[in-house]
Parts: C-alpha cells; sequence; structure tokens
C-alpha cells in the first residue's frame, strides 16, 4: 500500500474531496493510489502541507514503521500532548549516542504508539540482521530460545548486560542496577579465568 492510499484511509478523507481540494479528477487520485501512474511532483509538497507530513510518504510504498510514525505524527497534532517527563533511555537507534532523551506525554495512547514504534524498529533491525546468511546461526538461535523461555528472568538480563559492558558495546555509564556492578566483577573474572 502507498503512502497516499493510507494516509487517506487515515484522515477518513474520501478520493473525490481530495481531488476537489487539488483541482484535478477523481480518476487521477486512483491511478495514483494504484500505482498506475506517480504522483506528479507538483503535488507532493501540496500533500506535504495538506496532511502535515513528509512529502517522501505519499508515493512509496509503506513499511509497518512508517505506518506507525504516521499515526504518530497526527496523533500529535489531534491531541497536542503535554510533555510530562523526559526519561533517559537506552537506545540502539541513534548513532551519535547509546543514551537518548524520551518524553513521556500526558496521553497514554501516544505513550502507546511511541512504545509500539520502538518495538517495531527493533523488529526490523532483527530482520536486517537475520537476513544475511547467518555464519553464527547456533548462536543466534540459542539467543532466540533464551529470549523465549527467560524473558523476564534477571539473570538472563544481568549477564547480557554484562557481556555487553564485558565487550565494549555499553559504555560503563549505562547500567540497569547498582548492583549491576558487583555481578560483573564476578562474570568478569569468570571470563578471564578461562581467556575469554
Amino acid at each position: 500500500m502507498i503512502g497516499l492510499e493510507f494516509i487517506l484511509h487515515l484522515y477518513e478523507m474520501p478520493h473525490m474531496e481530495l481531488a476537489e481540494k487539488l483541482g484535478i479528477r477523481k480518476q487521477n487520485i486512483n491511478l495514483w493510489i494504484k500505482k498506475k501512474q506517480n504522483i506528479p511532483k507538483k503535488y507532493l509538497p501540496v500533500l506535504a502541507d495538506m496532511f502535515h507530513l513528509d512529502a517522501a510518504y505519499f508515493q512509496k510504498e509503506l513499511t509497518d514503521l512508517d505506518k506507525l510514525q504516521i499515526q504518530k505524527e497526527k496523533l500529535e497534532r489531534e491531541l497536542q500532548p503535554v510533555n510530562i517527563k523526559e526519561i533517559e533511555e537506552f537506545s540502539i537507534f541513534e548513532p551519535e549516542s547509546l543514551l537518548i532523551e524520551k518524553k513521556l506525554y500526558d496521553k497514554p495512547e501516544l505513550n502507546e504508539l511511541i512504545a509500539e514504534i520502538d518495538q517495531q524498529k527493533l523488529i526490523d533491525k532483527f530482520s536486517e540482521l537475520v537476513a544475511e546468511p547467518l555464519s553464527n546461526k547456533d548462536t543466534v538461535s540459542l539467543f532466540l530460545k533464551l529470549l523465549e523461555d527467560a524473558p523476564a528472568e534477571p539473570l538472563f538480563h544481568k549477564t547480557l548486560e554484562g557481556l555487553a559492558h564485558y565487550l565494549d558495546v555499553l559504555p560503563p555509564e549505562i547500567s540497569t542496577e547498582p548492583e549491576q556492578e558487583e555481578f560483573e566483577e564476578d562474570l568478569f573474572e569468570v571470563f578471564d579465568d578461562h581467556n575469554y
């Protein structure tokens, strides 16, 4: 589904109404949506202004993440949320830093959508990683099994975080709990004793 079709559906705008706003025939909208014609470049900025979205969304085939981002932008405009709190959170999606400032809003539906976007980003990243031929298939399989069977197990999380610190994937200042440092000292001793 191209962006224009999704956006019209999201905004509950009939093709005829959009055609009238653009001063064109409804058939043009249908041709764009069916991908029989590209949206002329002169209409992309008009559509972007009309829906307050990036012009790139209208012509392209949308990913699940794109759809969530569009819904978020629409909700932000409609609800005009108030930022009630900022928290620091770990993220692998910011190239400059692993810690990002995340806003919490007074509208739960917006916070839920943002959490859904974060989850979709993780799914997309994982899909990217496993799309390539795996030389470490056994490791990935074991990791998935642990995620499936022990996702809430504190030992799993502590060990994973400790391994990330040991391999310098995470900087030392990113730590979830005060006792993590003591746990990691013991874990690193085991690694060092076995020449890992």
